[in-house]
């Protein structure tokens, strides 16, 4: 039994108490700080009440698994299986996020709680939808006071979900820089003049940011701001409102039609479909992260024997689509994400440990990079030896799909650079890679000049 117990990176700011790890197993550790607010939440109705509904993660109360005794309690918490950052969210999962956490702080006042913290990285998505993770969140409402959590969920949500839908869908991708949240001044410079109209980032978004700068640099005396529960209520229900009426902006992406634009023959992508199928029958992964995803063709097949499924691609609009798509058929075991695979995800926050990186989440039991190879290698200037050392890290079995320079979509990317790719072959290509992993097949697409290969990390 350990004597010290550390908190996870992205849990150490809070006085309440922390997440830790003990023998492969999650714990929450809970602070007298917070045993008032715990045992009300407990026992007012308000945490049976969010996990029926399917908006809280589960908990049970354990015996103290270390020999401090400052604990008030020690919660196992459910554990989530993938964990995803909102920087890596399309429009409508970070919008089904800001639902969720008003619906729940609408059922916090109905119970005499309210959240005291709005962040997005206390949502999670379990089971195709979105969850609240942390439990330390809820607090006693005071009659009379302002919303606490107001302007973190203003940064955290509204305002890059307002720059997603009138500016850019990629804009979200400030979140990298501003982890905790993007500031408002920031968002109302990029918003369009006609955003002044709209009420509700007239008054969450461009107004609260006046507000900001008028007092930033004077003291506040709280109690001066009285609210009553009525505008307290009206304040959750305008947010609510206008995050509903928010609509992504029709961007244009011909990656959302990549299997209708014959980059494949029927009898070509039949065969791809088939060998894919093959090997995931064959190898029984548990996880399984699709590089390059696109609209999540390959990612629904391995999704449908099982396997948890993260699916990655750079284009919002193609995460978009297959967000809707796994919403619709219900497929709980597929989560997209928004990912550049040239420059994925970094350890970001305090020390760079708060956030985890791509690799920091893996590895994956099978890893599906079809397609992708020549645009890292050709696009993305990338050597063979790099790619390969690259993929050692986050797969054990590899299904990697190799497209010779012959292929029309290789010469479409010769097309607007030099050729000096001279080691681009199938023989350079194999000799990295069998570094790193052990060919375990090989098999020429039917109809194509294309090869799919399955491979198994070494020592693996």
């Amino acid at each position: 039994m350990n004597h010290t117990i550390n908190p996870i990176p992205s849990s150490f700011r809070d006085p309440s108490g922390f997440l830790f790890v003990q023998n492969q197993t999650l714990y929450r550790a809970i602070t007298n700080f917070y045993k008032e607010d715990y045992d009300f939440l407990m026992e007012s109705g308000l945490y049976q009440d969010l996990i029926e509904e399917e908006l809280l993660i589960s908990h049970r109360e354990v015996e103290n698994v270390s020999q401090e005794n400052s604990f008030y309690k020690i919660i196992q918490p459910e554990k989530i299986p993938f964990i995803s950052y909102s920087y890596e969210w399309t429009f409508s999962q970070l919008k089904d996020a800001a639902l969720l956490t008003l619906a729940i702080q609408k059922k916090a006042l109905a119970y005499g709680m309210t959240l005291k913290d709005c962040s997005a990285y206390n949502i999670q998505f379990r089971n195709g939808k979105c969850i609240f993770i942390d439990t330390l969140s809820f607090e006693r409402y005071q009659p009379g006071t302002p919303w606490v959590a107001y302007l973190q969920f203003c940064q955290h949500f509204l305002a890059p979900l307002a720059l997603m839908a009138y500016t850019d869908i990629r804009l979200n991708q400030l979140i990298k820089i501003y982890t905790n949240g993007i500031p408002l001044d920031l968002a109302r410079c990029l918003l369009p003049v006609y955003t002044y109209v709209i009420s509700s980032l007239l008054m969450h978004i461009h107004m609260h940011a006046r507000f900001q700068e008028k007092y930033s640099t004077k003291r506040i005396n709280r109690h001066k701001f009285f609210m009553g529960l009525n505008s307290f209520r009206g304040l959750i229900d305008s947010l609510e409102g206008g995050i509903k009426r928010l609509r992504v902006g029709k961007r244009s992406s011909p990656w959302t039609r990549y299997y209708e634009t014959n980059h494949y023959s029927p009898i070509a992508l039949q065969h791809k479909s088939q060998i894919v199928a093959d090997f995931i029958e064959k190898t029984r992964p548990q996880t399984v992260w699709d590089l390059g995803a696109n609209t999540g063709l390959f990612s629904t097949m391995a999704a449908s024997s099982g396997a948890l499924v993260i699916a990655f691609d750079v284009e919002p609009a193609c995460i978009e689509v297959l967000y809707h798509q796994s919403r619709e058929s219900k497929q709980i075991n597929l989560l997209p994400l928004v990912l550049d695979i040239t420059n994925p995800s970094q350890s970001l926050g305090w020390a760079h440990k708060e956030r985890l990186s791509l690799v920091e989440r893996g590895p994956a039991d099978f890893v599906l990079a079809l397609a992708l190879v020549h645009h890292l290698r050709i696009a993305g200037n990338i050597p063979f030896k790099n790619i390969a050392a690259f993929f050692r890290k986050i797969a054990r079995i590899l299904v990697i799909e190799f497209i010779p320079k012959s292929e029309e979509e290789v010469q479409r990317l010769l097309t607007v650079r030099a050729d000096i790719f001279s080691d681009y072959s199938r023989g350079q290509f194999e000799e990295e890679f069998n570094r790193y992993f052990r060919i375990e097949e090989t098999v020429p697409l039917r109809d194509s000049q294309r090869i799919l290969y399955l491979m198994h990390r070494n020592n693996d």
